[in-house]
């Protein structure tokens, strides 16, 4: 039996239509505030209609188009939800009048007024990566050390690092799939 259109999908459901793994689901929440399944009993997702529709766009830039998950927070930012949305829809018309909008609605900035650090932020194309010194042990507070043997529990520095990485090799493991 099929679900009606306004009916909330789970997380399996959502990432059969989608063709995405879940745990990239998972990976986005985190990613994109604007992503907010509502959670039920024992943490089970349910995705509201417009968090697929919006999934379905940034699924859109990230694979079909290349842009970077900063490339996408950025759109996001500049152009909110409903951008995006259209785009995943392929609503091209909808697409050009938000566009349109936004730029009706920009004063235009003198150059001394223009942010500085926009390179910073690339769109498309491959991230530039910032060194980390952390990694290598370089830099680091006794705190930060390694975990002692028989320790419970990893510092709150260790665990941080331990999520920047795993988010990197996702991220990785996400341009390596496009690549294929």
């Amino acid at each position: 039996m099929d679900k009606s259109p306004d009916a909330f999908r789970t997380i399996s459901e959502v990432a059969e239509d989608l063709d995405l793994p879940q745990h990239v689901l998972r990976f986005w929440e985190t990613r994109f505030n604007q992503i907010k399944p509502m959670k039920r009993g024992g943490g089970r997702r349910y995705y509201r209609p417009q968090d697929v529709e919006l999934i379905k766009g940034i699924r859109h830039m990230l694979y079909d188009q290349g842009y970077t998950i900063k490339g996408v927070q950025k759109l996001l930012r500049e152009n909110g939800n409903h951008f995006l949305v259209a785009i995943g829809n392929g609503d091209m018309a909808a697409v050009e009048a938000i566009s349109q909008r936004r730029q009706a609605d920009q004063v235009p900035l003198t150059p001394a007024a223009q942010p500085r650090g926009m390179d910073d932020e690339m769109l498309v194309g491959q991230p530039k990566v910032k060194p980390s010194r952390r990694f290598f042990g370089l830099g680091k507070t006794e705190e930060e050390g390694p975990v002692q043997p028989g320790a419970s529990k990893l510092s709150r520095d260790n665990r941080a690092l331990l999520q920047e990485a795993l988010f990197d090799l996702l991220e990785c493991k996400r341009l390596l799939d496009q690549v294929r």
